[in-house]
């Protein structure tokens, strides 16, 4: 499948998926610091983004988003590639690992571990965030963007640190969530999803200190899934990337090493 992607840098190929309603440019903060030693291709999923849709008929849900970077892969002439994920893409990422297609996996948040209220937490604040995006004018949504308080408003519940984003990336960032098409069937297919399979290759699971989305307690459940300890990324909320791109940058060149 063609999806809209950024790519730089050499080395060993590492593919990086975003999570609900964003875009490739979630990952900005740390691309040139994993380009130095590695081949980044950084790719907006099906539906988001300026991705085109998963084609007519085919449902959103984790095996079809899967399928659909895994066509990605085949369209580039990349074979088993390292990939890392956050949130939805997080939990795409330990699917590739459940079905042993990639090299490695590194997942930052991802969904799928949650119990009783908690999926409908998460639904409730991505839908309202989405809602927000959508009612407010243009003029509006760029004014907010431009305030420390504005910022804090418009992303706090994502990010821990809202003033370390650029006005700019706050602004593309709500567009990318008002006009993602694929963001309404994916957040109800997700809402019942449990972990993975087992996988069959290397992983990493780190989870953001101050996660409001995905709460952190879910971090507990994805160790005993994996049979090892998740890796705490202090002081960052559930898009880690703008609030320590060193720290996230070294977890992601790490779980790649492998």
């Amino acid at each position: 499948m063609e999806l809209a992607y950024e790519r730089r840098g050499d080395g060993p190929p590492l593919v990086l998926m975003h999570g609900i309603g964003h875009h490739w440019q979630a990952w900005e903060p740390v691309i040139d610091l994993l380009a130095r030693s590695r081949d980044v291709i950084a790719v907006d999923l099906p539906g988001f983004g300026v991705s085109p849709p998963l084609p007519s008929g085919t449902p959103y849900s984790p095996e079809t988003l899967a399928d659909a970077v895994e066509s990605f892969f085949a369209h580039l002439g990349v074979s088993e590639p390292h990939v890392a994920g956050n949130s939805l893409g997080g939990y795409i990422a330990l699917t590739l690992a459940a079905r042993g297609t990639v090299r490695t996996a590194t997942a930052l948040s991802p969904a799928g571990f949650w119990v009783g209220a908690e999926p409908l937490l998460a639904h409730v604040i991505l839908r309202g965030l989405r809602d927000l995006s959508r009612s407010l004018p243009t003029g509006r949504t760029d004014a907010l963007a431009r305030s420390a308080v504005g910022r804090a408003l418009s992303v706090g519940f994502i990010v821990a640190r809202p003033s370390r984003m650029t006005p700019e990336a706050v602004i593309a960032g709500g567009r990318a969530l008002s006009g993602a098409v694929g963001f309404d069937e994916t957040l109800r297919s997700f809402r019942s999803v449990v972990p993975p399979g087992p996988p069959k290759v290397p992983i990493t699971i780190a989870w953001g200190e101050r996660d409001r989305v995905l709460l952190r307690r879910q971090a507990v459940r994805a160790a005993k899934w994996s049979d090892q300890r998740v890796k705490l990324l202090r002081g960052c909320g559930h898009v880690p990337m703008s609030d320590d791109p060193e720290l996230v940058g070294r977890v992601l060149l790490e779980g790649s090493s492998h």
